[in-house]
């Protein structure tokens, strides 16, 4: 049976050291790469390679103008291929500089192929820069697609929180405060040094390249992912947030309230919350819009906002049935016995962050006790200062 690892990462250099160990350490592995790079001239340029060299090169148009599109359509056809050839005992999908690897994982696992491991390369020292890099991926000829909007800071950090499995680059130019930093936004994930020479694991552990004790980067690649719990692990309503933490210059502030914003102050704060901290999310609640739970998701200065449906709370106790167990189970843990779990979840994680100053900002934001008191129907009236950035 065919083992499939996805490698992603915009860290270039950490992504290729982490494929070409990979390639090194298991024998009848094998690379497929789509680059993206050739798009403006109409495809995908797909190469598979083993540690010997190149198998096979080919070409597959975009569809619907559509890079990431064609990747979607051209990965699971070749993966098969492999699979059924026999001989390949794990296919290094290697995967091009902006693709995140969730859409893709789910496409393999959708493809009926197993996906072993899911891992991101990064080097400790590029961790704030592209986390402060708000530029759009087109400025860098990056985009996926014509219609791409995203940003390095924002594609980088999902990138970065997926995976459960982080390869690490040996960066010289990285300290302690770029370490803690990338501990700090995903403190869950297992770090695995790579570009050292012979393999090691974090606590100092050597192993050989090849024999009974795989190294640490090869276990991880074959460990098993499960491509639903990292949805879950990833939405809003029940994801796993970082908690507080404060080292090395670095902060994580969570921020947990049982009271809604009042629409038009948090709207004029947005800036200076959104530039508060190199990285924040969570869940929010508004007052105009008391039912809806939105998404928070901001990162090198720009922010944003969606409604991910509506509050548990909100729903009829017909309608739980349908509603995922991992979700349920979410909401149980931080019940309320008025508001249920309706609630301010943000969690705020930077170098030099203000925590004292960015708390009173935010409660600043916050209904006043006679706004609240005036309860639900009183605050669907309130301006509804985000209904543009909602698109309602």
């Amino acid at each position: 049976m065919l083992s499939v690892v996805i490698v992603g990462g915009l860290h270039a250099d950490a992504r290729k050291a982490a494929v070409e160990q990979l390639l090194d350490d298991v024998p009848g592995s094998v690379v497929l790469h789509h680059d993206l790079a050739t798009a403006a001239a109409g495809t995908v340029v797909r190469t598979i390679r083993d540690a010997g060299g190149v198998l096979s090169a080919g070409e597959t148009p975009l569809v619907n103008d559509c890079a990431c599109c064609a990747l979607r359509e051209d990965l699971v056809p070749e993966l098969r291929l492999l699979a059924e050839d026999g001989t390949t005992r794990l296919a290094i999908v290697e995967l091009w500089d902006s693709v995140e690897p969730k859409a893709m994982a789910e496409v393999v696992a959708a493809g009926g192929l197993i996906v072993t491991g899911v891992i991101t390369a990064v080097d400790p020292a590029l961790v704030l820069p592209y986390l402060a890099n708000g530029d759009d991926l087109a400025e860098g000829g990056l985009a996926a697609a014509a219609t791409d909007q995203r940003t390095v800071a924002d594609t980088f950090a999902r990138q970065l929180e997926y995976a459960p499995v982080l390869a690490i680059a040996d960066s010289p130019e990285a300290d302690d405060e770029d370490r803690e930093l990338l501990a700090q936004l995903h403190p869950t994930a297992r770090q695995v040094p790579i570009g050292s020479g012979h393999p090691t694991d974090l606590a100092g552990t050597r192993y050989p390249r090849r024999g009974p004790a795989e190294p640490p980067l090869v276990r991880a690649a074959l460990a098993g992912f499960d491509v639903e719990a990292a949805a879950a692990a990833q939405h809003p309503a029940c994801a796993l947030l970082p908690a507080e933490a404060d080292a090395h210059g670095v902060a994580t502030f969570v921020w947990h309230r049982r009271r809604p914003f009042h629409p038009e102050r948090l709207y004029a704060a947005l800036e200076d919350i959104t530039c508060a901290a190199a990285r924040s999310r969570g869940r929010f609640w508004l007052a105009d819009h008391p039912d809806t739970l939105l998404h928070w998701d901001a990162a090198g200065g720009a922010l944003c906002v969606e409604s991910v449906g509506p509050w548990l709370a909100s729903l009829p106790d017909a309608a739980w049935e349908m509603v995922p167990p991992v979700r349920r189970a979410a909401a149980a843990m931080d019940w309320h016995a008025e508001h249920g779990d309706c609630c301010q979840h943000l969690v705020f994680t930077s170098p030099g962050l203000d925590r004292d100053g960015l708390e009173r900002l935010l409660e600043s934001c916050l209904l006043t006790d006679a706004e609240y008191a005036a309860g639900r129907d009183a605050w669907k009236q309130l301006p509804p200062a985000f209904d543009t950035l909602l698109e309602v």
